[in-house]
């Protein structure tokens, strides 16, 4: 990342490049929230022109631009920059709306210069750093050609059953755009939109355009599930995209790029294609439904892998660990540090939401039968706790009767203590498991589908004068959720991305520390796209994250912050996750107070031990 600034630039963003300049070291790393409020000035349909009279108004009689309302918001929570090199540089998320740039225009649509110049202005007019988030994700927009591209098929992602439905999330509506291919409507539209507003921004002065430290691709990008909010888990029917005949047509041509021949393809799946024009996507429940060959089934754990999860608390905040027996054999520790909100609201006095713990066990080379797995919570050394026992079956392609595997003694346990508890919530009892080979390659595929719309995507951004300027994702990180199924979101090769576009990515709960990328990955740039910690932190808490994500490589982090204007907040709060003093859900109000104090006071280095961040 280079940072040029001239010297009639304001000295906040002087200091925000010599910070971002600082390679890894501690400090390098933009502050950019994202305020809420900005896109919708900038996608207004009309200039306004009225001096405002309520927050609501704040883009009126400022040149037309949201520039003084991101001033406005900033300076309440850093009035002035730290000196160089002591603090991180606040700037901002500037988001723009692809769809909102639309109007109709007789029959058809165009974009609307006057909102792509109130984007421009906002640039030139704010003289902080930016990330400039160019946004069309699933999520609404509350564009009107929305609802035209929604009655055109080719534009919305399908599943076995046919075209997904309009969804909703948490009271936002939801649209499934396809990502499984480029030659779409939405695809031509957000390329459309885009290019109009990088060839205005290109025509800034060189000063100007230096501002802009990144560039975050369309938001979350990733593939659907029905019932988003509840059916991206382990639900017994399983759902997922992309079935349209262009995909199916893609998986085949993918399979014969992978194996080049029928009879490879036959001898690795165990099967007899004739042709790689017989092979369908796996789309069927062996348990339920009759299929013609076995490659047919797919359910969450048909790639081999599935996962052994629960929950467990001790009075003390003490660091815990399960252990986990298949057959009273040891299979692994794992710890207990996953978020699960549904435990903290049903106990409440746990105070607490990091109760989750899972270890993914693979089957995939286990011998046909029952095999008994044990969770042990381990309290102490020689100190383990029950926490549950299932009995489960891996069938094999014949299905036979699975008869009880050959058994260990377990180790000696105890009764749990006064105020210890737990519960081994998956797998559940008798339950059956099925590997079919063919599955983890419709998965590696259907990764490709959504990495080559994020290419294809950033080679428009490439082709403008931004072609220097680190580019992102803007990713959901499914791995940090105990009850999420990351196979339905096939994010995997776009998080492990190492180079243009760079991993972006969303952390919330407990993965707030994680770096989106393997462990055994040398450390690269990120983006954090949003920081949502879910509970309230002090000042130090706080910055200790922001010094380890900042020595990781992350060259920025967002969250949601509230406008205000003249003092006074906006009428009413866009996002329950914003930092703001007058949000008291999910510990806000001490998360504003915390990054405000973080952002006046001289960063500490970070001790070396402390250096390293959980991985995914």
């Amino acid at each position: 990342m280079t940072c040029r600034p001239q010297r009639h630039l304001a000295p906040l963003l002087l200091a925000g490049c010599a910070m971002l300049g600082a390679g890894s070291a501690a400090g390098a790393m933009l502050i950019a929230p994202a305020i809420q409020g900005v896109a919708a000035c900038i996608a207004a349909p009309e200039s306004p022109t009225s001096i405002p009279a309520t927050p609501a108004q704040y883009c009126a009689g400022r040149n037309d631009s949201a520039a003084a309302l991101v001033e406005s918001t900033l300076r309440r929570l850093q009035p002035t920059p730290p000196k160089v090199g002591n603090g991180f540089a606040l700037g901002y998320t500037l988001t723009v709306p692809l769809l909102r740039l639309f109007r109709a225009e007789g029959a058809g649509w165009s974009v609307d210069d006057a909102r792509v110049q109130r984007a421009v202005r906002t640039v030139r007019d704010n003289q902080r750093p930016l990330i400039l988030y160019l946004s069309s994700s699933y999520f609404a927009q509350q564009a009107p050609i929305e609802q035209a591209l929604l009655r055109q098929p080719e534009n919305l992602a399908q599943t076995r059953d046919g075209v997904l439905p309009v969804d909703s999330y948490r009271g936002e509506t939801l649209y499934p755009w396809t990502l499984a291919r480029t030659d779409t409507p939405i695809t031509t539209r957000r390329v459309q939109a885009t290019q109009a507003l990088l060839t205005a921004l290109c025509k800034l002065p060189r000063q100007d355009l230096e501002k802009i430290q990144g560039v975050s691709l369309l938001g979350e990008l990733h593939q659907l599930a029905p019932r988003f909010e509840t059916g991206m888990g382990f639900t017994p029917q399983y759902r997922v995209t992309d079935y349209s005949a262009a995909s199916a047509a893609g998986f085949r041509r993918y399979l014969r790029t992978q194996f080049g021949t029928v009879q490879k393809l036959n001898a690795a799946m165990d099967a007899s294609y004739t042709s790689f024009e017989d092979v369908q996507p796996p789309s069927r429940d062996i348990r339920i439904e009759p299929s013609a060959r076995y490659t047919e089934h797919i359910d969450s754990f048909a790639q081999g892998s599935l996962p052994i999860s629960g929950w467990a608390w001790a009075p003390g905040n003490r660091p815990l660990w399960v252990r986990v027996y298949r057959d009273g054999t040891l299979i692994g520790r794992t710890p207990v540090n996953q978020g699960r909100l549904d435990v903290l609201q049903a106990k409440p006095e746990l105070a607490n939401a990091n109760t989750g713990w899972r270890m993914n066990m693979d089957f995939r080379q286990l011998p046909a039968g029952l095999h008994r797995i044990t969770a042990l919570l381990e309290l102490a050394p020689g100190t383990l706790v029950p926490l549950g026992t299932r009995d489960i079956a891996i069938m094999g392609k014949r299905q036979q009767t699975p008869a009880l595997q050959p058994q260990r003694p377990l180790p000696t346990t105890v009764a749990a203590p006064a105020g210890v508890q737990g519960h081994m919530g998956m797998p559940q009892e008798q339950q059956s498991f099925y590997y079919n080979p063919l599955v983890p390659a419709w998965h590696a595929f259907r990764n490709q589908q959504v990495a080559n719309y994020l290419r294809y995507f950033d080679a428009i951004v490439a082709q403008s004068c931004l072609k220097n300027t680190p580019r992102y994702t803007h990713q959901m990180l499914p791995s940090a959720a105990p009850d999420w199924d990351a196979n339905k979101f096939a994010t995997d090769a776009t998080l492990q991305a190492q180079g243009n576009p760079w991993p972006g990515v969303d952390l919330h709960g407990p993965a707030i520390d994680t770096a989106p990328f393997p462990s055994n990955r040398k450390p690269h740039p990120y983006g954090i796209t949003e920081f949502i910690p879910l509970h309230a932190m002090k000042a130090r808490e706080l910055q200790a994250v922001l010094q380890l994500h900042a020595q990781r490589g992350a060259r920025f982090l967002a969250f949601f912050l509230e406008p205000y204007w003249q003092g006074q907040r906006g009428e009413h709060m866009h996002s329950v996750f914003s930092f703001d003093p007058e949000n008291p859900q999910f510990g806000s109000a001490q998360l504003y107070e915390a990054m405000r104090e973080t952002l006046h006071s001289r960063q500490p280095r970070t001790p070396a031990r402390q250096t390293t961040l959980s991985n995914e």
